[in-house]
């Protein structure tokens, strides 16, 4: 018997989070870049499952404050994040060749095991993104997604940053909207750092 959906598009991050928690956890795991809608879920996550899985992609060449804010992420928060290797050793990542196969098959690697699970992403991130549900059908892995910030704002981050005393990544402060890898990102409002001066618009990971 097929399992009925709720609507969640009229209730809260934390009520979206929470039923995601009670419906797919421990076979739910949240995808962890270190930018400020990350902040925002791993508070409200540990705090309704205080062992959540959580994992990120280690492309080799992050922004060194990007690994600072991932050790301050796992003193505050009291979880340790599961790390999955896309390093290129045989080729290096420039801006023209970034977030290829590689990326793609960690992530694949980091979901093969589970039911559903949680992004950042947000509707006023990118055009790609004005459609994003808070709960939808991954139908190319065949699992759940869950986005319980579809309907945030960048206020809205900030204020409940700040609000909260929370540790978010230092580039922010220096106009990145959006941080991904150091060959592929520059500061920008919204997405617009990210593959600047290319037509490229997303990693491959939410397409």
């Amino acid at each position: 018997m097929s399992v009925a959906i709720p609507d969640l598009e009229t209730v809260s991050a934390q009520e979206v989070l929470g039923y995601a928690v009670e419906r797919f956890h421990p076979r739910l795991k949240m995808a962890c870049s270190f930018q400020k809608e990350e902040s925002v879920l791993l508070h409200m996550l540990t705090e309704i499952e205080p062992e959540p899985q959580v994992f990120m992609i280690d492309t080799g060449v992050l922004f060194a404050e990007t690994l600072e804010t991932w050790k301050r992420f796992e003193e505050r928060f009291g979880v340790n994040i599961e790390v999955i290797d896309a390093r290129s050793p045989d080729e290096p990542w420039t801006m023209e060749r970034c977030c290829g196969a590689a990326k793609i098959d960690a992530l694949e690697q980091a979901l093969d095991d589970v039911d559903a699970w949680v992004t950042g992403i947000r509707r006023e991130q990118a055009p790609t993104r004005a459609a994003a549900a808070k709960l939808e059908r991954d139908d190319r892995r065949g699992i759940w997604k869950v986005n319980p910030l579809a309907d945030w704002s960048e206020k809205d981050l900030w204020r409940y940053i700040f609000a909260h005393e929370l540790p978010y990544h230092p580039l922010h402060d220096q106009g990145y909207g959006s941080i991904g890898c150091a060959p592929c990102t520059r500061p920008g409002a919204g997405r617009e750092g990210r593959w600047a001066g290319l037509d490229k618009t997303e990693c491959g990971i939410h397409e």
